[in-house]
């Protein structure tokens, strides 16, 4: 049950010992649909998820500075963790928020198909502003119009493309308007980007139909100090939904893994074993 004010979901295991791995999730806000990512996370991380109440309408410096907040409050139970803030879409601008507020917080970060091209996409605006005057039910009604912008369906399981458009409908018109109008004046320069030194990771869809996050990334890797980019050719927005994504292994293929010294035994020992493949 989501509480008044935004706060972290456990997915299953509290693990104490492992590095912390804080996931932000996209405009829906529940952030339940890390659901197909959660179990291989949880092999080398402390996982936990944003959740933001249906009806916040907090601004990005409110929800940055709550964000923060609870990251400091899991930090005062093991103060020497590995914390990776990872962000999709809508989260992705509000990870940026995040480390720029307080970087000494954040060792590794991962973007993905980050909204912050949004304002540079006239038309959805334009259809935010059309959505904005219809009643509620259709409102609700008219979110399965965008599940084929969202996501490649064929590549998303039946059970979860429905927990997608459940997630979506979840979101009343009012909070959806407001979080389309942070969107659209979300704003980080180039100048506070490359001030951040922790490394990144860029992940963006070719097939995203809703946003150019291609290109938007490339811009992010011009300007960001330590960063790669990691193209998925057959991917959609939502890639964290499809069947044959594992953002655990691109993890892994990339190097990202923070340094053994961070971390705690039993994830040293799996590290060793994956090396010895």
């Amino acid at each position: 049950m989501i509480k008044s004010d935004p706060c972290f979901l456990t997915p299953r295991l509290l693990q104490p010992n492992y590095p912390l791995f804080i996931f932000l999730p996209g405009m829906d806000g529940t952030g339940q649909l890390l659901r197909t990512q959660t179990e291989g996370l949880e092999a080398y991380f402390d996982v936990r998820c944003l959740a933001i109440p249906p009806t916040d309408l907090t601004t990005w410096e409110g929800l940055s500075e709550q964000v923060v907040a609870l990251v400091q409050q899991e930090l005062k139970k093991a103060p020497d963790r590995t914390v990776y803030l990872c962000g999709e879409s809508f989260g992705g601008c509000l990870a940026m928020k995040v480390v720029l507020r307080s970087p000494e917080l954040f060792q590794r970060v991962i973007l993905i198909n980050p909204a912050s091209s949004f304002k540079h996409r006239l038309w959805m605006k334009l259809g935010a502003q059309i959505a904005g005057i219809l009643p509620e039910p259709i409102y609700r009604m008219s979110t399965v119009g965008l599940l084929p912008l969202l996501s490649r369906l064929e590549r998303i399981s039946r059970d979860d493309r429905q927990a997608l458009l459940e997630a979506m409908k979840s979101v009343p018109k009012s909070t959806s308007a407001w979080r389309i109008s942070l969107l659209s004046q979300f704003e980080v320069s180039a100048a506070e980007l490359q001030k951040l030194t922790q490394p990144f990771l860029l992940l963006g869809s070719v097939r995203d139909s809703l946003l150019p996050s291609l290109t938007e990334l490339e811009w992010l890797i011009q300007n960001l100090q330590n960063s790669r980019l990691v193209v998925l050719p057959y991917s959609g927005h939502t890639c964290l939904l499809e069947a044959d994504m594992n953002l655990l292994n691109i993890i892994k293929e990339h190097n990202f893994l923070a340094s053994e010294s961070f971390l705690h035994t039993e994830v040293k020992t799996k590290l060793n074993q994956l090396n010895n493949r």
